[in-house]
């Protein structure tokens, strides 16, 4: 199978190549020129495997150039038993006669960046040594909360690389920085950007079209890539929870082979949401991809009348994954919905770049209208609907889970659509206490690490243990600069 640029179809290379290189040169996204298909059994056949077997089988389509065994073995240590503290790994929850939970975040961070985070650095190494790199990979990422984290722990101290990760100051929460900024590891740096997840994310995607940039790192014996969803490499993995979920509800007898479900999504960047896209198209039958996104909507506006315009106010929300106005990954779907019309998408991804919006087509619009509904929900809704979870399921869940979940509601009562629906989790709550905690009634909040366990006593749930840990744990790094000064952070670390 060959991968191509969404912006030059004419730019196509092997799996392993589009890993390894993370983003086109043109800018654009490195992306299946075919999307596999699930065969007709193909679902009932992985109804009975384990999560591991079930990421083999699945990524073994898309991954010609590696082995079964290969990715077994990656499978194996990536999903192990000592990083995810649930034997299912993504274990569906139960909440109603109708809506499921899928729990993501059961992970070394604790969040759902480590579904695809654990197994990346598996593939990146591997896919260097199929393409007989022998420069070290610097890899470059702008994190709105959760990827930061998770890249950092996935890539600690592997061989022949180093990362640097860029997160907004101020626009992430207390212990998420705090996950960041102590990290472990010789070959991994943090620094805080000043403005917002956008501004990190440009500055990062300015590095990657850098050519004096590359051309200095190449003399001292660096190239860059990227561990953010435009890496093929994070996508794939996001797929297999999705075919997942739909085998534990086969399994489980929820529902019956062939029987529809809706997907509810909090996302920012569409990756998330995006692998879902691709798991529908692989077979599975999901009839609803429902975005949710908090009061940063342009993606709510998006599906809704075809305008991208990221020229609008930017909020910091207590939902900070989702405080994004450049979603990088619509750009793949883009692609997919234009019949690969390269020549659209560029059109397209210059007007963003130039003027900050763009107008599709009224046939991408039509085909966008059948696959997907939108809503969007304030931070006032998200503690609403986090009291309302822990007060009539005692299920506790986190604010982007929240507006996840408001979606659903705002969606089922505008259309009466009653499918089975599994709404996607994506954090601990214990990542986001302070929120939490002001949504169970608490107004006076302990102090630094000790706000874990004031949530804990309170609810009776346990605090992850990764998160525990942070109480003996002194920061690293506190570095910030401004996104001009970027390049200076990556050339002093790579010095």
């Amino acid at each position: 199978m060959y991968y191509v640029s969404t912006r030059n179809t004419q730019d196509r290379c092997t799996a392993a190549q589009a890993i390894a290189r993370g983003l086109a040169t043109d800018g654009g996204l490195m992306t299946p020129e075919v999307l596999p298909k699930l065969s007709a059994n193909g679902l009932n056949t992985m109804k009975e495997m384990s999560y591991q077997q079930r990421a083999v089988f699945v990524m073994n389509s898309y991954l010609d150039d590696f082995t079964s065994s290969e990715l077994a073995s990656f499978a194996a240590k990536a999903y192990s038993g000592t990083k995810f503290d649930h034997k299912e790994v993504a274990p569906v929850r139960q909440v109603d006669d109708s809506t499921y939970c899928l729990e993501l975040w059961h992970g070394p961070t604790c969040a759902f960046k480590d579904m695809a985070l654990q197994m990346l650095p598996h593939l990146l190494t591997a896919s260097l040594k199929k393409n007989q790199e022998t420069k070290t990979v610097c890899i470059l990422v702008a994190t709105s909360g959760d990827t930061g984290k998770a890249a950092l722990e996935g890539f600690r101290d592997v061989d022949k690389t180093r990362i640097l990760v860029f997160y907004p100051k101020d626009g992430v929460s207390a212990i998420q920085e705090l996950q960041m900024n102590t990290q472990d590891g010789g070959n991994v740096g943090v620094c805080s950007v000043v403005g917002n997840f956008d501004d990190a994310q440009t500055g990062v995607k300015k590095l990657f079209s850098d050519e004096a940039l590359r051309a200095q790192l190449e003399t001292r014996g660096y190239f860059l890539s990227s561990a953010n969803s435009i890496n093929w490499g994070r996508v794939l993995p996001q797929i297999v929870y999705y075919i997942s979920a739909y085998c534990d509800l086969l399994r489980d007898e929820k529902i019956k082979k062939g029987d529809p479900i809706n997907v509810c999504v909090p996302t920012g960047n569409f990756g998330n949401i995006l692998a879902a896209y691709y798991a529908r198209e692989m077979g599975v039958p999901i009839n609803k991809l429902i975005c949710a996104s908090n009061s940063n909507n342009v993606l709510t506006d998006f599906i809704r009348t075809g305008q991208y315009d990221r020229n609008r106010t930017f909020y910091n929300t207590m939902s900070p994954s989702m405080d994004i106005l450049i979603s990088s990954n619509l750009e793949r779907l883009l692609f997919a919905l234009s019949d690969q019309d390269d020549n659209q998408v560029r059109e397209y991804m210059n007007q963003l770049n130039s003027g900050g919006m763009y107008q599709v087509s009224p046939a991408i619009q039509t085909k966008m209208s059948r696959l997907f509904a939108a809503g969007c929900c304030d931070d006032a809704q998200t503690q609403k609907v986090i009291g309302r979870m822990w007060q009539e399921h005692k299920y506790l869940i986190d604010p982007h889970t929240a507006v996840a979940f408001d979606v659903l509601d705002q969606y089922r009562k505008e259309t009466g659509d009653k499918t089975p629906t599994v709404v996607v989790s994506t954090a601990s709550p214990f990542k986001f206490c302070d929120s939490v905690l002001g949504a169970l009634g608490v107004t006076e909040l302990a102090e630094g690490t000790a706000i874990l366990d004031q949530l804990s006593e309170l609810t009776g749930v346990p605090v992850p243990a990764p998160l525990a840990a942070l109480k003996n744990k002194t920061p690293r790094f506190d570095q910030t600069v401004t996104k001009e000064h970027m390049v200076d952070q990556v050339l002093e670390m790579l010095k």
